[in-house]
């Protein structure tokens, strides 16, 4: 498995898909400085703890769900090596029996695929069908990591500057409190 040592504060010159392009295009009119890092698609947990160890930081957990109607979709954003149970999740939403979304509606609303999805894909979700959820206990870190359109990149933001994008994209996030089921 490929991933390049090199720590990137550039976005890519060479060939990436327009999904990528235009969220690098917002980072820099907003003059978000990120550091990135390329390697193979990034869609198992081990592959991201190596990434994990050029950046310094975790990347976060990224979970697109949806309610049994599939009117109200949800982006999850928590720390990465937090258990996720749907049950505290849906409680505290107000909601029942939230499951994962299907790549269609990925695909529909935030233009990517399973394993790549972050909170820099609410760019394309111009009609704003998907809420933004975000576990208090991710807010402990400086830095946020997540792909930009595609798991072959990861880019590592501040906390701050991260929530400005998602500001600027029209999505005002919600925050929980999920507790930890290994704590039980």
């Amino acid at each position: 498995m490929y991933i390049d040592q090199t720590k990137y504060t550039t976005r890519p010159n060479n060939d990436r898909v327009p999904q990528e392009f235009a969220i690098y295009d917002r980072l820099e009119e907003l003059s978000i400085p990120y550091v990135r890092v390329d390697h193979d698609h990034a869609d198992t947990i081990e592959v991201c703890h190596e990434v994990e160890k050029i950046l310094g930081s975790q990347i976060c957990k990224n979970l697109f769900l949806r309610n049994r109607q599939q009117t109200d979709f949800y982006l999850l954003m928590m720390p990465g090596d937090k258990p996720f149970k749907t049950k505290f999740l849906s409680a505290q939403l107000g909601c029942s029996r939230l499951s994962f979304a299907d790549d269609v509606h990925m695909r529909d609303y935030l233009q990517t695929i399973p394993g790549s999805v972050s909170a820099l894909e609410l760019l394309f979700d111009t009609n704003h069908r998907v809420q933004l959820v975000i576990d208090k206990d991710l807010m402990a870190d400086e830095f946020i990591s997540g792909h930009p359109g595609i798991s072959t990149s990861t880019l590592q933001l501040r906390r701050e500057d991260l929530l400005r994008f998602v500001e600027s994209t029209g999505h005002s996030p919600i925050y929980i409190d999920l507790p930890d089921p290994r704590d039980e």
